[in-house]
């Protein structure tokens, strides 16, 4: 059984290893640091100033044990993480919490109850992606029929995280890309004037570029007045001519 500080984990409930994982944050933050990086990430939620490595080192101290008992306890447990969060990088560690070993069985499309609020209320990229691509990913992955559907209604959701979502889900799948579901996806957004999903289409053609070099090189050729220049050109820099 781990001991960490007065905690003895195997014996400690969720709500008081969130009071430590926040403890350790505030021990280890540095104001100055905690200043700048919201700044840069623009966030209304302040940070710690605590560097990723050490965020990560101290939720899974305080976390790698953890059980849970049911799908509804993991659940309200990353929720209660993200939610009460006091410093940004407690949505870190919800998300880090979310994919641990222990909640492997809950990884299904009922999952999306959680990362389907984490995505909208965060509304950041830094939070986003980390879900698309290392939880929403690998649901699509092992769940396909229902994910995609969900993917194509978030499609056209007027929130624009659950577009961007539903853009990247597939970036790592190189060879295993169902191009159909790639193009429906970025379609309802091919238009917008927004940063964040003309980058995310640039981004999701140019990985898929990789293995399909030619069925990117269509998709821009026939859609080439529409798509704007900076997801043109992302999705083309790793093709020549």
């Amino acid at each position: 059984m781990a001991v960490t500080g007065r905690f003895v984990l195997g014996a400690v409930k969720p709500v008081e290893r969130a009071k430590a994982l926040r403890a350790g944050l505030t021990a280890r933050g540095d104001p100055d640091r905690a200043r700048k990086m919201q700044a840069y990430m623009k966030s209304p939620l302040p940070y710690a100033g605590v560097p990723m490595a050490q965020v990560r080192a101290i939720t899974r101290t305080l976390f790698q044990d953890l059980t849970f008992v049911s799908r509804a306890q993991w659940e309200r447990t990353v929720l209660g993480l993200f939610r009460g969060a006091v410093y940004r990088e407690e949505w870190y560690a919800a998300v880090a919490v979310s994919g641990m070993r222990a909640a492997r069985p809950f990884q299904t499309p009922e999952a999306m109850r959680v990362y389907g609020p984490i995505i909208v209320e965060s509304a950041w990229w830094d939070v986003v992606d980390e879900v698309a691509e290392h939880r929403v990913a690998g649901i699509l992955a092992s769940h396909p029929e229902p994910m995609k559907r969900l993917l194509r209604q978030w499609s056209t959701d007027p929130d624009l995280w659950r577009r961007r979502t539903a853009i990247i889900a597939q970036r790592s799948f190189r060879e295993d890309t169902d191009e159909a579901l790639l193009f429906d996806c970025i379609l309802p957004s091919i238009d917008s004037p927004e940063f964040f999903l003309r980058k995310a289409i640039g981004w999701a053609l140019r990985e898929y570029s990789m293995v399909a070099p030619a069925a990117v090189k269509r998709f821009v050729k026939q859609h080439e007045d529409r798509l704007s220049g900076l997801s043109k050109r992302e999705a083309l820099r790793h093709l020549a001519g």
